[in-house]
């Protein structure tokens, strides 16, 4: 990678602030009797609330952080670390405890729990909860995979991106938390690192939300202001997430060790601590925990024989955008096979995996749209560089690579656009004949872009300049999905208003994809 030499740097050159972000010691976990002991407390250190997420069929991973006031420095907790006990159970009364044990908080890991908690059995529920000095925090339900040879007549999943706190209400996961999910993919933008003057909700002038975030304790604050929301919160707690990054957890259109708003080594420290905020506060294993500014995001996660979800990195590996970033004419840049969005260790790691798969359906879990987006009326073609269309040799190597090991019903599921677009992904988007080798759901945001409407004048033009598109939408709210081994069909949930709270949530569109037919076979509006 071009970057390596930059990133050997890094501890040299950063001083610091790398050494702040690369401070303490993992969580340590260990067993200890499912009884619950200490003194109470009047703070609730559980103000951020609890999730989980990653599941396996064995296991999972319980999160939840300790901020008894979270927008202060430290989250308001003392330089020390702290007992953290847990139990999971199979009910709610926590009347069946099956695994309990206790974890360290480290003050260096922004006194976060990750625990794994292993032993558990396939394709069930779970409830699970934390307890520090008498108190216990809300009580969480997750939900293991199933056997990866399990045959599974059905699986519910939610996928959203891009909340952008100040431009609106989280209306979206009110819902969401309400449709009871097996798992819920949130696909990039969790925060947003501009500072913020003005917005839908009210806040105060408080440096933690009208400073762009650049320090590891800014980064902190971001997500904690975040994380306070109720509805987010709930939707957290109803079911396991599976989590992955785009931009603005570090800084708009960012691209490996590459940003305009500083040099490669200074910039790689700003990386450093956005990606530790960002396992801090996330339900990810300790396989995820970065190591400086670089960080493992990309895996799989399978759902018996029926479904396995590549989950994709295209940001930490990508080449800088072409042509200066924009919305510009495709050419050689573009077309350069020299250039990746994914990285060519991740490229392989992908292609072997769909080479490997014994599943159903086959799924892409990442950032933004690999469908060709032409955004230009007439003749003229002008796609963003910042997604697919960008790295056109990508994404020809990824589709064609599917094409050529028979993969199963492919589908693609992403975010980024803040506007939802359904679309056919083709061998050839230059040639509407070309053979269709999957289905793409591209999801709107939660909040970001405001209330929007149903199709604006942007998404008319998609429809009009882009055969291979089936649906488009302007309102914010996420997608819900129900899969069986015959078909998989898509609910594009949209909210009237993000500008009020309560806004009213409905099913804008059901799109199906057919077993065994690539592409999306009907769209119900």
């Amino acid at each position: 990678m071009p970057m390596l030499s930059t990133r050997r740097k890094f501890l040299t050159v950063s001083g610091a602030a790398a050494a702040l972000a690369l401070s303490g010691s993992l969580p340590e976990v260990r067993s200890a009797a499912a009884g619950w002991t200490g003194r109470p407390d009047r703070r609730d250190p559980f103000t951020l609330g609890v999730a989980s997420g990653d599941p396996l069929p064995d296991a999972v991973v319980i999160w939840t952080r300790l901020a008894p006031d979270p927008l202060a420095p430290f989250g308001g907790m003392d330089r020390r670390p702290v007992e953290v006990q847990w139990q999971v159970a199979e009910d709610d009364q926590f009347r069946r405890v099956v695994r309990s044990g206790t974890a360290k908080a480290q003050p260096e890991s922004s006194h976060s729990v990750h625990v794994d908690v292993r032993g558990l059995r396939p394709w069930r529920h779970y409830w699970y909860r934390f307890r520090v000095n008498g108190q216990l925090s809300p009580v969480g339900r997750t939900k293991t995979a199933p056997a990866y040879d399990a045959v599974v007549p059905e699986l519910s999943l939610a996928f959203a991106s891009c909340q952008a706190w100040w431009e609106g209400w989280y209306t979206a996961y009110a819902d969401l938390a309400q449709r009871d999910h097996d798992v819920v993919f949130f696909l990039g933008d969790y925060i947003y690192e501009f500072g913020i003057d003005r917005g839908i909700r009210p806040h105060s002038n408080e440096p933690y939300i009208t400073q762009q975030t650049v320090t590891l304790d800014e980064y902190r604050q971001r997500y904690a202001a975040y994380k306070l929301d109720p509805d987010l919160q709930h939707a957290h707690a109803v079911a396991p997430w599976v989590v992955t990054l785009d931009d603005h957890e570090v800084v708009d259109n960012w691209a490996d060790a590459a940003h305009p708003s500083a040099p490669p080594a200074q910039f790689l420290v700003r990386r450093a601590n956005a990606f530790r905020a960002y396992w801090e506060h996330m339900p990810l294993r300790l396989a995820q925990l970065p190591k400086g500014p670089d960080m493992q995001l990309y895996r799989r996660i399978r759902y018996g024989r029926l479904a396995e979800f590549n989950v994709l990195d295209t940001r930490q590996y990508r080449s800088d955008q072409a042509y200066g970033d924009g919305t510009k004419a495709p050419g050689p840049e573009t077309a350069d096979p020299a250039r990746t969005i994914t990285g060519e260790a991740q490229e392989k790691w992908l292609l072997d995996g769909w080479s490997a798969s014994q599943t159903r359906w086959n799924v892409l879990a990442h950032q933004t749209a690999i469908a060709r987006l032409d955004t230009k009326d007439g003749p003229e073609v002008l796609v963003p560089m910042d997604t697919w269309d960008g790295y056109e040799a990508s994404r020809n190597r990824i589709l064609g690579g599917a094409a050529q090991r028979k993969v199963r019903n492919l589908v693609s599921i992403a975010g980024d656009l803040h506007r939802s677009v359904a679309s056919d992904l083709k061998l050839d988007f230059t040639d509407p004949s070309s053979a269709t080798v999957g289905a793409e759901f591209v999801g709107t945001s939660i909040t970001s872009g405001i209330d929007g409407e149903d199709l604006d004048a942007g998404g008319a033009t998609l429809l009009r300049e882009n055969p291979h598109l089936k649906f488009g939408n302007f309102q914010r709210g996420y997608v819900s999905c129900t899969i069986t081994p015959q078909r998989w069909i898509s609910d594009y949930r949209v909210v009237d208003k993000v500008s009020v709270q309560n806004g009213t949530v409905s099913t804008r569109a059901k799109l199906l994809v057919e077993d065994g037919r690539p592409g999306i076979a009907e769209v119900q509006q």
